[in-house]
């Protein structure tokens, strides 16, 4: 299988064998489904048939993915040196309704399995787009980011999150989750505290996602204040506590604050808010209903005591390393040496993030993309994109060899 060939020399297109063209060549024009275990196999674009595709792809093409299928124009790919198979198959899901997208449909919908052969080869055969001038942005590190914003929040919280204030909560040992919705629930007035409120106004949801994932990276360290009430008797009323907070005060819920070396006033105060409706939770505000100001003190002493763990989080991959996994795929640098994937080299920056977001919303459906994306967070696609849109695109030869 190869791609074009310049001048007299032959284009070779891999097509699936049973699902696209009949043995008599490109002359078959029936608009067949690709069907799961069609096979590819080779088929040749002679320079009449690419000729062919140039003039098609000009007539429907160019005014969106640009006269030498490289694309101005925002969320548009370049097609210029993809892969020929690759091209075909999402022709065909266009056709299909596999991928959905009004104008891409209605410009496929009549087209036969020859005229997406002879496209598919046409554009195979351009060079493809230089990467995109300069060095790639340097990417965030999400660690780093967090740092530098929780700085702001020291003066109260402690160094790295360890709290030596009482009344004042430890921010180590939570789940990124539970700490973004803490933050966005006192901007919203959600939970009432003037200065947090002021603190978190002007915090956009990454810069939340990045202070988060900063604490809850650092040791687990209980917090340095001191505890009034009585640690047994706490242990005993907290039987309740356990189903959703943990055994030993560690969350196995993202979305549920571990209590574990927590600063005992915080805890005492949570317990009382719950009570008197100063926080609105109806499940705490049910357990909280019962307890006195001597039972919440102990329930606090009991939970301080505890270990706390710090959190299943792992520090975030640079795009480079992220690259190294995509690359199994989609070829050295990007570069595909399949066919049926394509190549991510020089691609433009913003449709590979958008192609990245779509895999996340199931807009656009494939299991081992969804499976891939579902884990990558909004820098991550910010930092692959850049890599890869600065990577040179290179034209790949598919050369058939006869069987044994």
């Amino acid at each position: 299988m190869a791609i074009e060939l310049k001048a007299r020399r032959l284009v070779v297109v891999a097509m699936a064998a049973s699902a696209a063209l009949g043995l008599g060549g490109l002359g078959a024009s029936a608009q067949t489904a690709i069907k799961p275990g069609d096979e590819l196999r080779p088929l040749y674009a002679m320079p009449d048939d690419v000729a062919e595709g140039k003039q098609l792809a000009q007539s429907s093409c160019a005014s969106c993915h640009g006269a030498n299928g490289i694309s101005a124009t925002a969320g548009i790919p370049d097609l210029a040196g993809q892969r020929p198979a690759y091209l075909y198959l999402e022709l065909k899901a266009y056709q299909s309704g596999a991928r959905s997208n009004a104008t891409m449909a209605d410009r496929v919908k009549f087209l036969s399995d020859d005229a997406l052969v002879k496209v598919a080869a046409y554009y195979a055969g351009l060079d493809p787009a230089q990467p995109a001038e300069g060095s790639a942005p340097k990417a965030v590190d999400p660690v780093e980011a967090g740092k530098t914003a929780a700085a702001a929040c020291a003066g109260c919280h402690g160094d790295a999150g360890v709290s030596a204030t009482p009344g004042i909560p430890s921010l180590i040992g939570e789940a990124p989750q539970y700490l973004v919705g803490a933050m966005k629930d006192y901007r919203s007035g959600r939970r009432k505290n003037d200065t947090m409120k002021a603190m978190t106004a002007g915090l956009s949801e990454a810069e939340m996602g990045h202070i988060a994932l900063y604490y809850a990276l650092q040791p687990a360290v209980r917090a340095q204040t001191p505890a009034k009430g009585d640690a047994e008797a706490g242990k005993a009323a907290a039987v309740a506590c356990a189903g959703c907070h943990g055994d030993q005060g560690v969350s196995g819920n993202p979305a549920t604050p571990s209590l574990a070396g927590q600063d005992a006033g915080y805890l005492a105060e949570a317990l009382a808010g719950y009570k008197n409706a100063g926080r609105s939770n109806e499940t705490m505000a049910g357990l909280a209903g019962s307890l006195d100001a001597a039972a919440m003190a102990n329930v606090a002493a009991y939970y301080t005591g505890l270990q706390p763990q710090r959190v299943n989080v792992s520090k975030p991959l640079t795009p480079d390393e992220w690259a190294q996994k995509c690359d199994r795929c989609h070829g050295p640098n990007g570069n595909s040496a399949r066919p049926d994937i394509p190549a991510l080299a020089g691609q433009r920056m913003d449709y590979l993030e958008t192609a990245l977001h779509d895999y996340q919303s199931h807009e656009r459906r494939n299991s081992e993309m969804a499976a891939m994306a579902a884990i990558l967070s909004a820098d991550d696609v910010k930092g692959m994109a850049a890599h890869y849109s600065h990577e040179r695109a290179r034209a790949v030869v598919f050369v058939t060899v006869p069987g044994k």
